[in-house]
């Protein structure tokens, strides 16, 4: 049995060591993006809250203009993704991903330019870039998905080393016998307390992350993933465009329920189905993942694809996305995510100092029994 441990404490030892590094700054940057959205808004407000008021007598700048003047300054080759206003006195922001890569935020009354940010900029967009893939994109996603992974034998390995013959002292934290001890306890304590909380979060993060375990939850159902249509070979040959406003309308009439549009995808030089993505009532995601695809030349209605007839790996996503980020459960489990993701850092950290404090000791130890040199 001691050896069976020894052999326990060593896997949890260097598997923390290897994998701690990005779980300590997964972590952090979790909590602290609890914060930094409503801090961003709350600091910005000239990029956020519309300069020309809630309430005015003239109409709102159409899409269709806004998407001209966007399209003027870069191009036809550039993505775009529109955030139509949702509450009163916000602003339109329109992601541009071409030349330049940023959000522009506009005021949906006359379609001026309020301000605009570069993707990287702002601690809001740094957090997230770091969290969502440590800057390194598609291989970003992935090292945090295999993190996750190692995160759970993480888990497994310490709840074998924590667990107690005796319950009532699993739980003890001493404190009056030095810094080490008590880190110790902390730590010990701290990982069976919050290990479930921070597995929740690991692993809703990594399925978010990296899209290939949402394609293997799809393929172990049995089921096959629902795909965006293609355009025609008549309307992909060319010819003019359909008004966006009079799509968004067109797109808004397939649902005969309550619900907005989350977001407007309008692809490069119209060579692909442009998609409205909606939060209807019943839907837990914040941004909603129900979608209609319009031809941009013709304004057929290509699919219509509700949040809940979605494929398994696609329709998870729903109550996974707000899980994670704890909107799912208001501000309790807001608060449940930070801690969670102050317990990851706090855990990496205190282990690797426990670490580099007991490998210290060893390495003095071993100096002081050497024979001094003639």
């Amino acid at each position: 049995m001691k050896r069976l441990r020894g052999l326990w404490l060593r896997v949890h030892r260097w598997l923390a060591l290897s994998a701690g590094w990005v779980l300590i700054l997964a972590g952090l940057t979790g909590a602290a993006l609890v914060v930094a959205p409503p801090l961003d808004r709350w600091a910005n407000p000239e990029l956020f809250q519309t300069r020309s008021g809630v309430a005015t007598a003239e109409p709102p700048a159409s899409l269709e203009s806004v998407l001209r003047s966007v399209r003027r300054e870069f191009g036809p080759g550039a993505n775009l993704v529109f955030r139509p206003v949702r509450e009163p006195g916000e602003t339109l922001q329109v992601r541009v991903r071409g030349h330049w890569r940023g959000t522009l935020f506009l005021d949906p009354a006359t379609g001026a330019e309020q301000g605009r940010r570069g993707e990287t900029e702002g601690y809001a967009n740094v957090l997230f870039k770091l969290h969502s893939s440590l800057y390194l994109e598609g291989a970003g996603k992935a090292i945090l998905a295999w993190v996750a992974l190692a995160y759970l034998f993480l888990l497994a390995t310490g709840l074998i080393l924590w667990w107690p013959r005796h319950w009532s002292k699993g739980w003890n934290i001493v404190l009056d016998k030095g810094a080490p001890r008590a880190l110790f306890d902390l730590h010990r304590v701290g990982g069976a307390a919050f290990g479930l909380l921070i597995a929740v979060s690991v692993a809703t993060g990594a399925f978010m992350a990296w899209r290939p375990l949402g394609a293997a939850v799809t393929w172990l159902a049995g089921e096959a993933a629902v795909k965006a249509p293609e355009l025609p070979a008549a309307s992909a040959a060319g010819g003019d465009t359909q008004a966006l406003d009079l799509l968004a309308a067109k797109a808004a009439a397939q649902f005969r329920e309550p619900g907005f549009i989350g977001y407007i995808v309008v692809p490069p030089d119209a060579s692909a189905p442009i998609r409205f993505r909606f939060r209807l009532s019943d839907d837990p995601h914040p941004n909603g993942l129900s979608s209609v695809w319009l031809d941009p030349r013709t304004a057929d209605v290509l699919a219509v694809q509700r949040w809940n007839a979605l494929d398994p790996g696609a329709k998870a996503t729903a109550v996974i996305f707000p899980l994670h980020t704890g909107e799912l459960g208001g501000a309790a489990l807001e608060s449940a995510v930070a801690a969670g993701g102050l317990a990851l850092g706090g855990l990496g950290i205190s282990g690797v100092w426990l670490w580099w404090r007991r490998r210290s000791a060893r390495q003095s130890a071993v100096r002081r029994s050497s024979p001094a040199p003639t």
